[in-house]
């Protein structure tokens, strides 16, 4: 009696479980799909664009009367503003900048130390630019460059000072890594000629003092 209810209960579970397996196999199966290929954004470089800028200079000041070379160093930091005009893979461009300079070095000159200090420094340059690297843009850069200059010699507690125009050029790398924002890296070479100093440097006749800097900084810019 209890084998033949076992057998009669199996069997009513197998005519009631066989439509629901029926009906499951009707359900449509999940399938998975990759997300679909978005290309990466090219940035678009055309227009105006405001940044900040910092960095290190190092250079020779060199002094006719007496005569002693200087390695003036130290940091520089400003404003940076240009204009960028892209055709296809090239770029043409105008940038100014204007830094605060701590460039500045001494040496013994005789019993006394003569110094030549770089207060600030401004450069006006064109810039032409490959942009066909995706985000990346490799540049040569040229134009003039103006800076504040002083020379003294302890002896005479007297200072030259004078703004000095010369010309600069360099290159750079920028990189487009939001649509509006770019970050760089550049090296620019700097000659600003000679100026005399005169009385300052305790020289009877004209005493001219030079000042050439390479500047390597860093810097951010905001496309408008």
């Amino acid at each position: 009696m209890k084998t033949t209810l076992i057998l009669t209960g199996i069997a009513a579970a197998a005519l009631l479980t066989a439509p629901l397996a029926a009906q499951a196999a009707d359900l449509p199966h999940p399938t998975y799909k990759a997300p679909a290929y978005v290309a990466p954004e090219t940035a678009n470089w055309t227009g105006f664009y405001l940044g900040i800028n910092g960095g290190y200079g190092f250079g020779t000041s060199d002094w006719d009367v007496p005569a002693v070379s200087i390695d003036p160093k130290g940091a520089l930091a400003g404003l940076t503003l240009g204009y960028n005009w892209q055709t296809g893979t090239w770029l043409w461009g105008f940038e100014g900048d204007i830094d605060w300079s701590g460039i500045k070095g001494s040496t013994a000159c005789g019993p006394d130390t003569c110094e030549t200090k770089n207060d600030w420094l401004g450069t006006a340059r064109f810039r032409l630019g490959y942009a066909g690297w995706n985000n990346w843009l490799p540049y040569f850069t040229a134009g003039a460059a103006f800076a504040g200059l002083k020379a003294d010699n302890s002896v005479t507690g007297l200072t030259a000072s004078k703004t000095q125009l010369g010309w600069t050029a360099g290159v750079g790398l920028e990189y487009a890594f939001r649509s509006h924002w770019s970050a760089k890296i550049e090296y620019l070479y700097a000659d600003l000629g000679k100026f005399d100093c005169g009385a300052a440097c305790s020289a009877v006749t004209p005493d001219d003092v030079s000042f050439k800097a390479n500047i390597v900084r860093a810097g951010i810019n905001y496309r408008f």
